[in-house]
């Protein structure tokens, strides 16, 4: 089998069971496992997939910018935003992440609403400014243009004067195996350093972000209270079994 053919049978592979384990394929086609790991490391620079230790997962399509995210599972990212927005109570706590899911929620919170929200995405800031009710903290640091959000030293030294209610959590990746992941190392920290800042944190993960991974780890599936997810039924069960709540949308 040629090199690309090889490339074809592990994007099919990676499309049909969620992972590709590189010595199993080697053994199937009868070559070394460095052939496979060298196919596997191709496909990654080619962003089709994304490489963990033994093999690959399929890669998120949420690692794109900000601007092209807006255009990605609008839909899916209604639903999960209508069943999050539930998530805040009136007169809670709550930190916003950034991202176009967490966007989507700030647009479906009550304009009623009296609550207070901390957030770190300017974008998510102004999205509030007509929730009259709704205090709004936002974070300041160095911005990450990729995200709109702020990260960093400042940014997350201003995050330890926090304590609140609920968390929603945007990823790009959510994996049994890889736990919850996204694209930038810095990003990650601060994800995890809003979490820390809260009682419960919930993921919003529309249906494209199941089953995907990327670069950089964010927190394992036992340290949140829920997945909010649209997903078909089938990609939430191994998540399920592992004691992961699901919240559907």
């Amino acid at each position: 089998m040629l090199a690309g053919e090889r490339r074809e049978l592990l994007l099919v592979r990676l499309a049909a069971d969620g992972k590709v384990l590189a010595k199993d394929v080697a053994a199937e086609l009868g070559v070394s496992e460095d052939s496979i790991r060298r196919d596997l490391r191709d496909l990654a620079a080619a962003g089709l997939c994304q490489r963990v230790y033994g093999g690959a997962l399929p890669v998120s399509p949420a690692v794109a910018d900000y601007a092209g995210r807006t255009t990605i599972a609008v839909d899916g990212k209604d639903r999960v935003a209508a069943v999050a927005a539930g998530l805040v109570q009136p007169g809670s706590t709550v930190i916003l992440d950034g991202g176009t899911t967490t966007l989507a929620v700030a647009k479906a919170l009550p304009e009623d609403l009296e609550a207070t929200v901390v957030t770190h995405s300017p974008t998510v800031a102004v999205a509030l400014l007509d929730h009259h009710g709704v205090e709004v903290f936002l974070l300041g640091g160095r911005l990450f243009r990729h995200s709109a959000v702020t990260c960093g030293a400042a940014a997350a030294e201003a995050a330890q004067a926090i304590s609140a209610d609920v968390f929603l959590l945007g990823v790009t990746g959510v994996h049994p195996d890889a736990g919850l992941t996204t694209g930038d190392a810095e990003e990650a920290a601060m994800k995890r350093t809003l979490a820390r800042r809260a009682a419960d944190t919930y993921v919003l993960a529309s249906a494209e972000k199941l089953g995907a991974a990327s670069r950089f780890g964010v927190l394992p599936l036992a340290d949140v209270a829920g997945i909010v997810t649209d997903a078909e039924e089938k990609n939430v069960q191994e998540l399920a079994s592992r004691g992961v709540p699901i919240l559907r949308a």
